[in-house]
């Protein structure tokens, strides 16, 4: 498959204008397209990402990871591409990885292939490797499967998948939301493992609030589904 043909990437970012141009830089050998979506930020962001050779789409205000997700994911199908690949744009991901990720698709015909990083778990900071652990846990018994990553937020999707599923998580939660939505449309999901790279003191993710959003969203879905 020529992938600079079929594949851009999409990277939503919010105040990283120290980062994402390295980020833009790194994909494009890989892929020749990376569209960014700025969420709001106030820094440098979208300036650093135009620079770098990225197309930049903007909200006026933070709207959260799931919507900037969305967004990008939408613009890559309307520009004609048949995959994405997500990054995000603090630096985490490592651009290197992405023949992994590419390999995986074709040599398994997934719908969706996730970053696994749990075979170097230690690198990761213990509360997150644990939070991280949990919810795996908890999606893998739900689905029937072993998930071993589900948080990961590197992934290569496939678009015309993506346009039938009906995602509405705004922040964190849709990493979860997209990957039980790939499998409980019968899609083909598969892990490869990637570069294990801490997020450092910059991190946006609120150890507490994002936790409780994910439980919000984790008991919406049970109920849903009518579990006692």
């Amino acid at each position: 498959m020529n992938w600079l043909q079929t594949c851009a990437a999409v990277v939503p970012c919010f105040d990283e204008g120290a980062a994402i141009g390295g980020v833009v830089r790194g994909i494009r050998p890989h892929l020749q397209e990376v569209i960014v979506v700025d969420d709001g930020s106030v820094d440098e962001t979208a300036s650093a990402a135009a620079a770098a050779g990225a197309a930049v789409l903007r909200h006026a205000t933070n709207l959260g990871k799931g919507a900037s997700v969305n967004r990008g994911l939408a613009a890559a199908h309307e520009a004609g591409f048949g995959w994405a690949a997500l990054l995000d744009g603090d630096g985490q991901h490592k651009p290197e990885d992405l023949p992994r990720l590419l390999a995986c698709a074709e040599r398994t015909g997934a719908a969706l292939v996730i970053g696994d990083r749990m075979h170097n778990s230690g690198a990761m900071p213990w509360l997150r490797r644990q939070v991280n652990r949990w919810m795996s846990r908890k999606l893998s018994q739900r689905s029937g499967r072993l998930l071993p990553d589900t948080q990961c937020g590197f992934r290569l999707v496939n678009l015309e998948a993506w346009r039938g599923l009906r995602l509405r998580a705004g922040r964190f939660e849709v990493e979860s939301e997209m990957l039980l939505a790939f499998i409980g449309a019968g899609y083909r999901v598969e892990f490869t493992p990637i570069q294990v790279v801490g997020r450092g003191a910059h991190s946006h993710i609120d150890p507490v609030l994002d936790t409780w959003r994910w439980f919000k969203w984790w008991n919406g879905l049970r109920q849903s589904a009518g579990d006692s």
